[in-house]
């Protein structure tokens, strides 16, 4: 195996094209990757040719082209299984992204469950992960039970227990939190579930990004992510099961890709993972997707991650030096990714994060699509920001001078 490179910040900003040359010529402090992360250039290379030198449908057809697009499409399958730390890349579903991943999930997995089973979630969770299985709860009478979270932002699994019984089916929780970025406790989890027979769903969106994962060793039993974090194409993500599981599953939709026969008289389902991709998949945008896990795969994960520690480190310092501002989530950096979430007396988010766009630093404001968490800490939004591999101490100087600037004439 081949060395990998000492993680070089300058070096990865560099192969991110709208970074390395960003519109106007100004310098893009772009904090907002816990939303939407830059593409790589690799991706961008990989879409480009796909759609300018092998465009054609996948799976059925036989001429050169829909040859080399399916040998693509089956390469990037296997790419992400790699990055999963999965042997069986027919494990690998591509979906919309992690929402059509979780709803996939809640219609073809809840399809087994029966009135008054259980399911799992937290306060912790983004909408896509409380939605559908509120949404499967209406259809099936299945009962959802919610886990709160400590005051610091993360799960409370000293509760875990007592909110968990024999009816419990599913654990559905989340990786790592798009608000607090704390990193939960897998092992806890997936041994306390276990006790009483439940599944574990991970919503991996926000921890995909950060290294490549051993989905095995965790234990659990269905993990999602999305390619347009983990820096790849907008449009695509993944469902990742285990076999068993998948195989018991009915498919989510209907229609051409998913069949073995079709008749009048009834239909007989591909074997996965066919029987959940209905219809022309995501293509370019799945090739895309494995040569962005392909990027993510050769980095210097242990570098990266110090290098992002440190970021969020001097975020969190500055942040306890401005007037009126609280971090909502843990105030140190165990078990935390670089997402920071926080409140300014007197400023409404959307405030702050036009005020810092006039300095070209992209935030984030709002509830993120996480409602019953603003709610938990009262509060109706925050206003955050998010680190990835390629930011610098440049833009964490920006965000903390426009945070004092706007502390300054505004509040």
């Amino acid at each position: 195996m081949t060395p990998k490179k000492p993680f070089d910040p300058a070096a990865c900003r560099e192969e991110f094209p709208l970074l390395a040359d960003p519109p106007g010529g100004k310098p893009m402090h772009y904090l907002d990757s816990a939303a939407t992360a830059q593409t790589v250039a690799a991706a961008l290379r990989a879409v480009r040719r796909h759609e300018t030198m092998t465009r054609a449908n996948v799976l059925r057809g036989v001429h050169f082209l829909a040859e080399a697009a399916t040998d693509a499409y089956d390469q990037a399958r296997r790419a992400v299984a790699r990055y999963l730390g999965v042997a069986d890349a027919e494990e690998v579903i591509f979906t919309g992204g992690t929402t059509g991943s979780i709803n996939l999930l809640a219609h073809s997995f809840g399809s087994l469950l029966a009135e008054g089973d259980e399911i799992l979630v937290s306060e912790l969770e983004h909408h896509s992960n409380i939605v559908p299985w509120q949404m499967l709860a209406e259809r099936r009478g299945v009962r959802l039970r919610v886990l709160p979270v400590t005051e610091d932002g993360r799960l409370d699994l000293d509760r875990l227990p007592a909110h968990l019984s024999a009816r419990c089916k599913l654990v559905a929780l989340t990786h790592a939190s798009n608000v607090t970025g704390a990193i939960a406790d897998v092992g806890r989890i997936v041994e306390t579930a276990r006790a009483v027979g439940a599944r574990v769903f991970l919503d991996g969106a926000q921890r995909a990004p950060q290294g490549p994962l051993d989905l095995p060793a965790l234990g659990i039993d269905f993990y999602a992510f999305s390619s347009h974090k983990l820096y790849g194409p907008t449009g695509v993500g993944v469902l990742w099961g285990r076999r068993p599981l998948l195989e018991a599953m009915p498919p989510f939709m209907g229609g051409g890709g998913m069949i073995e026969q079709v008749s009048f008289a009834g239909t007989r389902y591909a074997g996965i993972p066919r029987r959940f991709e209905a219809g022309t998949p995501p293509i370019a945008e799945a090739i895309g997707l494995g040569a962005a896990v392909g990027w993510a795969g050769g980095l210097d994960w242990a570098g990266a991650t110090a290098h992002e520690a440190r970021l969020t480190g001097r975020i969190l310092d500055g942040l306890a030096g401005i007037r009126g501002a609280k971090v909502i989530g843990p105030a140190g950096l165990q078990n935390r990714l670089g997402v920071i979430a926080f409140t300014i007396d007197g400023l409404h988010p959307h405030d702050v994060c036009q005020w810092l766009d006039r300095r070209n630093v992209a935030l984030r404001g709002g509830h993120h699509c996480a409602q019953p968490l603003m709610e938990r800490f009262g509060v109706a939004g925050t206003t955050r920001a998010s680190i990835a591999p390629y930011n610098s101490d440049a833009d964490v100087d920006a965000l903390l001078a426009g945070l004092d600037e706007a502390v300054a004439r505004l509040a």
